[in-house]
């Protein structure tokens, strides 16, 4: 089967290459579980670089396809082992959406920064690197209900020039081929300062619920670093646990 990119197409490299492995672990050659040519290979023969290749085989190991062993290389998952994927977690804006509830973006700005000790600890990066800071404060219709912080690690690519208004996490599969795969979570209560009591529109020590969010890419490299603060009387957390 001949892969071929094509350079001039407003479509980009990665979803290309995305598309045409997909087509070539569909052939007979590979369905039964067959190991792909290596990255260095397949590469030449995409004429893309290795970082543009790794993005495309990351989603097709993110949607069970293919499989990576260290040492061994990325081999086709055999068609009888194909499962499908749930997403237990989403950004805020598919949240919200699930719930049928409809939300403004009061205020969304984006801004380059130098990282806090525990952000750039969190990233692995100096405090001298810049970052992306993406704030937005968000509700109902009617008031703002949680003020979030997001800070990107400068390997995700973002330019600031992205759309902001689109669900976050598919803006960066869209725009950067970064998929979040993993978040972790710290739930805690607090009182509102004078800060988050005026973004917020309530009271000075008024009950609100902390979220830290820690998310990682498919290789479970850091990408984003989040804060948000919602109001206690306007947002419930619900966890639900399923033993298996």
């Amino acid at each position: 089967m001949k892969l071929k990119i094509d350079h001039k197409s407003q479509i980009p490299l990665h979803i290309q290459a995305e598309e045409l492995l997909r087509r070539l672990i569909e052939s007979p050659e590979y369905i039964d579980g067959k190991l792909l040519p290596n990255e260095v290979e397949l590469s030449k023969i995409l004429s893309i670089s290795r970082t543009t290749l790794r993005q495309s085989i990351n989603k097709l190991v993110y949607d069970g396809l293919l499989t990576r062993k260290k040492g061994v290389g990325t081999k086709v998952v055999e068609s009888k082992s194909l499962s499908s994927k749930s997403k237990n977690w989403m950004s805020f804006s598919q949240e919200m959406s699930a719930r049928g509830i409809p939300i403004k973006n009061f205020e969304l700005h984006v801004s380059w920064v130098l990282p806090e000790k525990r952000i750039a600890s969190f990233f692995g990066i100096k405090e001298d690197k810049k970052i992306l800071k993406l704030v937005r404060l968000r509700g109902r219709p009617e008031g703002p209900f949680v003020y979030f912080e997001s800070y990107f690690h400068p390997i995700v690519g973002l330019t600031g020039e992205e759309d902001y208004k689109a669900p976050l996490y598919e803006m960066l599969e869209k725009a950067h081929g970064i998929i979040a795969m993993v978040s972790k979570e710290e739930i805690s209560a607090q009182l509102a300062d004078e800060f988050i009591a005026e973004k917020l529109e309530t009271k000075i020590g008024a009950p609100i619920l902390f979220r830290k969010r820690f998310v990682y890419d498919i290789n479970e490299s850091p990408i984003e670093y989040n804060l948000g603060y919602y109001k206690a009387d306007s947002f419930v957390y619900t966890v639900e646990s399923r033993r298996e």
